[in-house]
């Protein structure tokens, strides 16, 4: 069996410096002190893979780009170079690569939304199935799977027989009217990849409906007493509707799509790693609210990854609140982790639950999912 690799070495570089997407913003990334992420989720997911695939006594064929693309993430895996580009790489580089690659039993990839895009467009129908490491700032698609580790099972049982091939949605943010201040995820295509509901993250579901109204308001309620019982507590917003809403109703102007914070009626707008840092560094008692992702249930390392290891480790796992409507609550089963750290993602795990706030003063726990 042939296994093409390929790596967007320029995903996931604004992550952590709040940027919406990595397109066209590498070199300011960079320079900023931005350091790679698709790759080295690459090397965890190649590591992984050949572990498992030592373990069943199995041998596959792997095809790769020359240089950040594929070969420079492979470490001593025995791969061949079918393809070379410059440094410097652009979504082009992309779509020629998987012209060349398409003939594959399968794609593995590390990128983003945009990657995800640009490959569609590079197969032109061809049913060459996917399956997406996430690496990058935007991940709505159902071809990724949950995690680097994730989507080693994915391949290997794949390659065993194990898992039947389905179509899911290739999605992503919807620039045009996100530029209008709207945010609105689009359906770009269909792509063909291994149907497993344990490994795979889905693509984002839209349950977010007028009818919540009343629930979203006694959710802003709760946050408003905290914010009475004490003026000096520091609260740390994360993305999406729900939450977008609720400060909103707390009087605050959120920014769309980034990580603010408030401390009394003051607001921090769209903050980078360094940026939330440097308010933890404050003496504070500190909140940080979470939205689940609607169909896929990750409470973080989609959409918001100013969230950093380092973040997270200074906030506290016992300051983390999620938050969920009756509708995204019909939805999950559990949540969600990929931190980009194993260790903190492990920590979460043996919690076996996290908090939900889901009405005024009404919490529920769920299930941290272990894969």
């Amino acid at each position: 069996m042939l296994i093409a690799v390929l790596v967007n070495p320029d995903a996931g570089l604004g992550g952590k410096l709040g940027f919406k997407g990595s397109d066209g913003r590498a070199k300011e990334a960079r320079a900023a002190g931005a350091e790679d992420r698709a790759g080295p989720r690459m090397i965890e997911c190649l590591e992984r893979l050949q572990v498992l695939l030592e373990q069943r006594s199995l041998e596959i064929d792997f095809t790769t780009i020359e240089g950040r693309m594929g070969s420079d993430w492979f470490g001593s895996i025995n791969h061949q170079i079918i393809h070379e580009t410059g440094v410097e790489t652009i979504a082009q580089d992309t779509i020629d690569a998987i012209g060349l690659m398409s003939h594959a039993d399968l794609i593995l990839y590390a990128g983003g939304d945009g990657t995800t895009r640009d490959i569609i467009y590079a197969l032109d129908g061809k049913k060459t199935p996917i399956v997406g490491v996430p690496g990058g700032v935007k991940m709505h698609s159902g071809c990724f799977a949950a995690t680097p580790r994730a989507a080693a099972e994915v391949v290997c049982a794949f390659v065993t027989g194990e898992l039947m091939l389905s179509s899911t949605e290739v999605m992503d943010l919807d620039e045009e009217v996100y530029a209008q201040g709207i945010w609105r995820v689009r359906m770009y295509g269909e792509a063909m990849t291994p149907s497993s509901p344990r490994w795979m993250q889905g693509a984002k579901e839209a349950v977010e409906s007028a009818s919540e109204e009343e629930t979203i308001q006694a959710l802003a309620e709760h946050i408003q007493d905290l914010r009475t019982e004490n003026p000096e507590l520091m609260i740390i917003w994360g993305s999406g509707g729900t939450l977008r809403t609720m400060a909103e109703l707390n009087n605050f102007e959120p920014t769309l799509l980034g990580i603010d914070i408030t401390i009394g009626d003051v607001i921090y707008k769209d903050l980078n790693e360094q940026q939330i840092l440097k308010h933890l560094n404050e003496e504070h008692q500190c909140l940080l609210l979470l939205s689940p992702m609607g169909g896929q249930g990750f409470l973080i390392g989609r959409g918001n990854l100013q969230l950093s290891p380092e973040v997270l480790r200074k906030i506290g796992l016992d300051n983390i609140l999620g938050v969920a409507t009756s509708a995204k609550l019909l939805s999950l089963n559990s949540l969600r982790i990929d931190t980009g750290d194993r260790t903190l993602d492990e920590e979460f795990i043996e919690r076996k639950y996290l908090k939900l706030l889901q009405g005024y003063r009404t919490t529920r726990i769920m299930r941290v999912a272990e894969d």
